[in-house]
């Protein structure tokens, strides 16, 4: 079952709820269930998100992009260096 993606704006007002919740005395188990998250994937923004705010999770979004984009790229070039060494050579 495919789950909802979240936006990171979402997910930092999800985190900040949370932290209401949990400084009320509620278990990560009840705010897990009020969030309709699992546990693991509470955890995962946490370490990821914690502390962030929506205009710092907007930046790193794209400079993850930005770094896929990037290595694409250095992989493509590799590969046509490659190519070329392979031709110039006459190993063909």
């Amino acid at each position: 079952m495919k789950g909802k993606r979240h936006t990171p704006d979402q997910i930092i007002a999800k985190l900040r709820e949370a932290d209401a919740m949990l400084g009320t005395g509620a278990s990560i188990g009840q705010v897990c269930q009020k969030l309709a998250v699992t546990e693991a994937t509470f955890h995962r923004w946490r370490n990821q998100y914690g502390g962030m705010k929506g205009s710092d999770a907007k930046r790193l979004k794209e400079l993850e992009q930005e770094n896929a984009r990037l290595k694409k790229l250095v992989a493509e070039q590799a590969l046509a260096n490659a190519m070329l060494k392979e031709v110039a050579g006459g190993n063909w």
